[in-house]
This record gives C-alpha cells, sequence and structure tokens, in this order.
C-alpha cells in the first residue's frame, strides 16, 4: 500500500449558474503522507474549504481525481463516500457541529455506536477524560464554552482513530487563548494517533506549526512548502 495518504491530482471545481460559469479550483495538485500534518491557507474566497470538502467527499470536483489511504473517493457512490468516511475520516469545525439534544458523552458517543461499537460510553468516557472534560460529560452543549464544545468536537473526531483529520477553521469561533489551548490539543491528539491532519486557517502561526503549508490564491497552488 502506498505511504501516501492523501492524493488530490488535477482537481478543477467549476459552478455554473445565470450569470455564467465560475472556476474555484484550478489544477489542485498535491500529496499527503500518513501522519503528515498540513495546512491549507489563503484569502477568504480563494477555494481553501471547497477544496477541504472535496478531500472529504463532500463535494464533488468537476474534473481530477482523489484519492484517500489508495482509494479513488470519485470511483465510488455516496453511499461508499460516505462509508469510507466513516471508518477513516474525522472532522473538526470552525462551529463545532455537535448535536444540541445529546451530551457531550452522547456526541462522542454517536460515531462509535454508529460503526456498531460495543464499547461505546467508556472509550467516549475515555477521551473526554484526555481532553479535560471529565467534569462534563453530562452537559449539553448550550452550557459549555466554546472551547469545551470545540474539545468535545475534538474528542468526537479523534475517538474514532480516524487516518486523516479534516479541520476548518477549528479556532475562528474562539478568543486567542483558548484558540492556543485547543490547538495544542489538536497536535498533541494528532502525534498520539500518527493521524495525517489537514487544516483550513487564516491563521498564519498555526500554519507554521505544520509540517506543510498549501498557499491557495484564485483557484490555485500558488506555494508548496
Amino acid at each position: 500500500m502506498s505511504q501516501e495518504m492523501i492524493e488530490v491530482q488535477h482537481v478543477f471545481k467549476s459552478v455554473t449558474d445565470a450569470t455564467g460559469t465560475l472556476t474555484i479550483l484550478r489544477d489542485i495538485d498535491f500529496s499527503l503522507r500518513k501522519g503528515e500534518t498540513a495546512a491549507i491557507v489563503g484569502a477568504s474566497g480563494s477555494g481553501k474549504s471547497t477544496l477541504l470538502s472535496i478531500i472529504a467527499g463532500l463535494d464533488t470536483p468537476s474534473s481530477g481525481t482523489v484519492r484517500i489511504d489508495g482509494e479513488d473517493l470519485f470511483a465510488r457512490d455516496e453511499d461508499q463516500r460516505a462509508a469510507l468516511r466513516a471508518q477513516k475520516l474525522g472532522f473538526v469545525f470552525q462551529s463545532f457541529q455537535l448535536l444540541g439534544n445529546l451530551t457531550a458523552l452522547e456526541n462522542v458517543m454517536l460515531p462509535l455506536e454508529l460503526s456498531g461499537r460495543r464499547d461505546a460510553r467508556a472509550t467516549a468516557t475515555a477521551m473526554l477524560q484526555r481532553v479535560g472534560l471529565q467534569e462534563r460529560l453530562g452537559h449539553y452543549p448550550k452550557v459549555l464554552s466554546g472551547g469545551e464544545q470545540q474539545r468535545v468536537a475534538l474528542a468526537r473526531a479523534f475517538v474514532v482513530k480516524p487516518a486523516v483529520l479534516l479541520a476548518d477553521e477549528p479556532t475562528g469561533s474562539l478568543d486567542f487563548a483558548t484558540g492556543e489551548k485547543v490547538m495544542e490539543l489538536m497536535f498533541e491528539l494528532n502525534r498520539e494517533q500518527g493521524t495525517t491532519l489537514v487544516l483550513v486557517t487564516h491563521d498564519r502561526a498555526i500554519a507554521q506549526r505544520c509540517e506543510r503549508r498549501i498557499t491557495i490564491e484564485e483557484g490555485r497552488v500558488v506555494v508548496r512548502d
């Protein structure tokens, strides 16, 4: 099996409406090895979040190929892509995306239960302890601070030990100090599990902590370092 965990090959994305055709991504091409960390950076509207959605198989490219651990995402139908996401991918969003009617523990248990794990409660409890929320297991998102909600989201993402973690502006809704703590935790969990981490960020300091930086301008990769 290839050591490349993510391979993005000649990806284009265009959308057409009454005003014409807009090209969002132009010939995006890069790969990331297992366990590597990468930041996708660029101005608002440059195509960063669209690229992340395509890597996740949540959006489809107009042309090009994306492989996750050697699997061609877009050779699969939607149900098969969803199965691959459940098996290999974790997600962290700026807006946390927690389910408001579930407690912190239930939010973290959910992906384990969906995959049929019988040890969901014990495993989720241990992960919430790992992120420092052992006193918040029974709390609902509405009574948690932003930083606590993002730590629940991290626990939910990492509890299934994904091969790839995709994070879209994970500190965008947090103050600086809280964001720093959340990012430190994310990188710690990433090192512990050997996950391939791809994050979209406007924050150059966060980007500098990654091994790779992929800079996008007007839909093109202009710098890989």
